[in-house]
């Protein structure tokens, strides 16, 4: 191998954290077990099976929780008192209530009772006819656990994402509202061109570590019987009480996953500069 190339890889496997190197070696046993061990391949076959829905569940709750905390960030720094405290009950309501609780709450209480209320829509609506004898057939049945649960996420993060977008917006300098307001903005423009866009850059790195966040939490979902990676090592080791290698499996996957966006969310955070302005 050439010097620069030496040199470069030396430097390289030199600035690693030491953490790192030691995941990345556990990383490897694991799949050196998974090749040449039988039974580590199989349980690796059938846990995998959990990865789309894992990741299914992660993105779509993450992005509505996006949506709707950024709504709710707006709305806590509302001058509009009304509006102030309409979304500062529902952050401390949401975020005193722990993520299993509200999961379970929405799945068994929330979703029946919205059922119900379609029904009771749907037949003060049956005048129309068949337009909404739809809303009267509505089932909870209907209303899939996999919807539960990524509902419940949105919920849940969605009053921890809104303070970081309330952290973002309130950390931009009195000044620049005032020098856009002087030149004719509306509270609209400066909101859209001037404050979110720095905003929204600023908290870019809390906001990938809540992904993250939400990438662990979304194995809640399994207590509703929601396939995704802990689900099916749960049915696995169930079955063949082959429960330390399932479980070493179910970890591995998880950690690979959240140690490759840690990664991602470090990189992100050098790449940006100190000071947005």
């Amino acid at each position: 191998m050439p010097a620069p190339r030496r040199h470069a890889a030396h430097t390289f496997f030199a600035r690693l954290p030491y953490w790192l190197l030691i995941a990345m070696l556990l990383g490897v046993l694991i799949l050196w077990r998974v090749v040449t061990d039988a039974s580590y391949a199989v349980i690796f076959a059938a846990v995998a099976r959990g990865i789309g829905i894992t990741i299914y569940v992660t993105i779509v709750a993450y992005a509505g929780a996006l949506v709707v905390g950024l709504l709710v960030g707006l709305a806590r720094v509302s001058k509009n008192r009304l509006i102030y405290e309409a979304a500062t009950f529902y952050v401390e309501i949401i975020r005193g209530v722990p993520m299993l609780v509200l999961l379970l709450y929405i799945a068994f209480v929330a979703a029946p009772a919205t059922v119900l209320a379609v029904n009771w829509l749907g037949a003060q609506l049956a005048f129309l006819g068949p337009l909404v004898q739809s809303l009267v057939d509505f089932r909870v049945r209907n209303f899939d656990f996999a919807t539960r649960a990524i509902i419940a996420l949105i919920i849940g993060y969605s009053a921890f994402l809104s303070e970081i977008f309330r952290a973002g917006i309130e950390s931009i300098e009195r000044g620049q509202v005032e020098a856009a307001q002087s030149l004719g903005m509306s509270r609209w423009q400066v909101l859209r061109l001037v404050v979110l866009p720095q905003a929204i850059r600023r908290v870019l790195p809390p906001l990938g570590n809540d992904f993250i966040a939400m990438l662990k939490d979304s194995s809640l979902v399994s207590v509703l019987g929601v396939p995704d990676i802990t689900q099916m090592g749960k049915v696995y080791a169930a079955s063949t009480f082959l429960y330390f290698e399932t479980y070493n499996i179910v970890a591995f996957l998880y950690l690979s996953m959240t140690i490759v966006l840690s990664l991602g969310v470090r990189w992100m955070e050098r790449k940006m500069p100190q000071n947005v302005r």
